[in-house]
């Protein structure tokens, strides 16, 4: 069964450590055939904050998506059509960045919004994060992404055993030490636990879309509406 797969680089660095990460998961989804990935840039993307000013919950039609105009209008959709998200942040102080906080408090509009309310419904979703040194901070990183896809109710997919629990960590520093070296711009791809956990949880997320597909596939078949 085909499925799609949105992966957002939230790094303020374009091809850094955490997109390289994020690559490196996309990549293995990919390689179990009849998967198709596409990455954002935060980056590259001009998104303002939120302002909670309501027009979603009141004005917002057919592709007419929020007040604010800019490219998040662009996002939208491509959030909406994937069957899948993996979020990819760096860890900042214990937290997700900036870039990736702005980002998913505009999917306000799509859990409150008049026209697209509760599209995010069981979407799957994945946490990605890279920090400098191990014990870093990077669970509370993960959980700020992975408590507000289960408060959207979506399907929240993990790595398993072997790593952490919460979402796919990465050490970009040499074997998480915190120790800098200059020639080595993109540690991460060396860390072999971190690698590991991101496949992991690329793996899953395919696993859980195609369950999720199928079984909105199997109640339409059957004249089912789906709950909610």
């Amino acid at each position: 069964m085909p499925v799609s797969i949105l992966g957002i680089s939230g790094s303020p660095v374009k091809d850094g450590n955490t997109e390289a990460y994020l690559s490196e998961a996309l990549k293995a989804a990919e390689g179990l055939g009849d998967v198709s990935t596409e990455l954002i840039r935060l980056i590259e993307k001009r998104i303002g904050d939120c302002r909670h000013c309501n027009w979603c919950l009141s004005k917002q039609a057919e592709g007419f998506f929020c007040g604010l105009k800019d490219d998040m209008l662009d996002v939208y959709p491509k959030i909406i059509n994937a069957d899948a998200i993996l979020l990819a942040t760096p860890t900042y102080g214990g937290r997700l960045s900036g870039y990736s906080a702005v980002f998913i408090d505009r999917w306000r509009a799509l859990v409150l919004g008049k026209r697209y309310r509760g599209v995010l419904r069981n979407k799957v979703g994945g946490a990605m994060t890279v920090a400098w040194f191990r014990n870093a901070g990077p669970e509370t990183a993960l959980l700020s992404i992975v408590s507000t896809y289960l408060m959207w109710g979506m399907v929240v997919a993990t790595p398993g055993e072997g790593g952490c629990q919460f979402g796919a960590v990465g050490v970009s520093s040499d074997g998480g030490s915190g120790r800098f070296v200059r020639e080595d711009k993109l540690g991460v791809l060396k860390d072999q636990v971190g690698m590991a956990s991101a496949r992991a949880l690329a793996k899953r997320t395919v696993e859980l879309a195609r369950i999720m597909k199928a079984g909105r596939d199997a109640q339409q078949t059957s004249g089912q509406q789906p709950p909610g």
